[in-house]
Formats: C-alpha cells, structure tokens, sequence
C-alpha cells in the first residue's frame, strides 16, 4: 500500500477540500486527487463524494480513516526511531557506579529533553564494544583502549576525557585509617583486594599500577558483589581496596569506612570516549563537547599513568 497515498487520504479527509490537503502537503490538487483515486483503486471502494464545498468521507471512507490514521502514526514513530535527534541517544557508561555513568547523569541534568537509553554491555570486553560502536548498535562508549595504545579502528574517533583519581577505601580497624592521604610508597606491605576483576583492560591496569610501585593487589577468587566487599573491608584490620574518585559507593554509617586520597604521584585510571566518525546524532556532538571541556576544568599535575596510556 502507497503511505503517501494514505497520508493523503488523512490530509483530505481532514481538510475536507482536495486543494487545502494538497497545500498541506506540498503538492498539486491533481496529485492528491491522483493519489487518493489509487487508493480507492487499490481497496475496490469509494472513499469520497464530493459535495458543495469540497468532499465528504462515504462509509467507506469513516470507516478506513481510524486505520489510516494509525498507520500514518506508525510510520512516524518508524522514522522518528532512526532520526538523529530525535531517536535515544545510546551509550554504554560500562558500569553503573563509575565515573561515566555519574558524568552522563550531570549532563542530562543540565539537558534534561533529551533522550537517552543508558546501558551496561554485560561481560563485553573492548573489543567487542568497538564492535558494537562500528555496527551502529551503540552511538558511544568509554574504554581505556590499553590493548591498542589508544587507537582505534577505522571509521571510528576515540578522545581520552576522564583521568579518574585513585582512592584507598579501609575500614576503622586499617592502620591506614586515620591518615588524610597515603603515597603509593606507603602503601607497599598492605594488601590491596580487588575480587573479581575479569575484564582484560582493568586487569592490565591495575598489573602495571602495581608493578610501578610494587604493590600487592590481589585480584584473585569470585566477587560475591559490591556490598559484600564492603562489609569484608569494614571489618578487617588488614584488607584495602583501590576506589576511583568518580565511583559512587554507598555503605551503612556504622561500617566506618574512609576513602583516602592517594598522592605523590596520584594514580588516575585513564578512559577515552569512542564513537563512530560518521555518527550525526546532534546530542552525541553536544556531549562530546561537554566532555571536553570537562577534561580541560579537570586537568592536574602531579599524576600517574601507564606508559601504554601516556
């Protein structure tokens, strides 16, 4: 079936005069009046009569328009669907509790009409995101693009907009717990516990952090969840845990728990925002900049990264 000779009949039917549709719709009065008449080909019915003043809906003609309706609705929400600007904007923030996700919720703050469809890919490594980003399915995500030394590959543009602050998370108990900033010196000889961590370019990260100051960071064994983690942390005089500065992390008061800033040099996690070059989404555009000019305020000395990230 031609839509543009439904959407006609709906212009006509609402107009009530052929030449008012036809303006409405940019054409002549004898191209609508040739569209509606292939519909009415088309279907086997009389739709209109003419009257008077213009035309009048038969039975026919009442009882196609709830339908036809629909269907020139349906195929604005197609359209609508796949439009830049006006579909989702979708970008995968890798978790929930670290810093893109926080940095993507400050900027829907501050735009609060667009859309967006926020998501985690489940057990995706970076390879198979830059996948995603290739194949359209994504509009952007952040990785530390360790495994490439930053590149990318073709048809996509990648920009390093998070340096994330390392902290040291301890419970009350902690020898640590008191201090109001540690070196990465003064952490040799305590254990750093990081369960879990299954991911190749985090686990790359935290091998070199620790090879650079030699720390011992065991990442060894299942992680049993974040609030597990926290309640082990709260109650040993011995375990520490490394926390990003950008991650939000919320715990009973009664554990006592301290985030201390790690400095001299500050070790920061590096994250680059991914996206297809050839992408016209206009808020993808817009958050691109708002992360840029957030890196800038951001920047400091006295930081620590991998060679790879340098």
């Amino acid at each position: 079936m031609d839509l543009n000779a439904v959407r006609t009949f709906v212009a006509v039917a609402d107009a009530g005069q052929l030449q008012a549709a036809a303006d409405d719709l940019g054409i002549t009065q004898q191209g609508a009046s040739k569209r509606v008449a292939s519909l009415e080909r088309e279907l086997g019915v009389q739709l209109f009569s003419r009257v008077a003043r213009g035309v009048r809906l038969t039975v026919d003609g009442e009882a196609l328009l709830p339908h036809a309706r629909e269907l020139v609705r349906a195929a604005e929400r197609l359209t609508a669907a796949v439009t830049p600007g006006r579909r989702p904007l979708r970008i995968d923030v890798v978790g929930r509790r670290i810093a893109p996700s926080n940095i993507l919720h400050d900027f829907y703050r501050q735009h609060p009409d667009i859309q967006l469809d926020v998501v985690t890919l489940a057990n995706a490594d970076a390879a198979s995101a830059l996948a995603e980003i290739s194949a359209g399915t994504l509009d952007a995500t952040f990785r530390s693009l360790r495994a490439s030394a930053g590149a990318v590959p073709e048809g996509l543009l990648s920009s390093r907009v998070i340096d994330d602050p390392h902290e040291l998370l301890v419970g009350p108990r902690h020898p640590l717990a008191h201090a109001e900033t540690v070196t990465p010196a003064e952490l040799t000889g305590h254990l750093i516990w990081m369960p879990g961590i299954a991911d190749a370019e985090p686990m790359g990260y935290y091998e070199d952090l620790a090879n650079a100051f030699g720390l011992t960071i065991d990442t060894i064994g299942p992680s049993f969840g974040v609030e597990v983690l926290l309640t082990e942390i709260a109650r040993s005089d011995r375990l520490a845990t490394l926390v990003c500065e950008g991650s939000r992390y919320f715990w009973p008061e009664s554990y006592s728990l301290c985030r201390i800033p790690i400095v001299d040099p500050t070790p920061v996690y590096p994250l680059s925002v991914i996206w297809r070059a050839d992408n016209p989404h206009p808020v993808l555009a817009n958050f691109v900049d708002h992360l840029h000019a957030r890196y800038r305020r951001t920047a400091g000395d006295g930081l620590w990264t991998p060679a790879w990230a340098r």
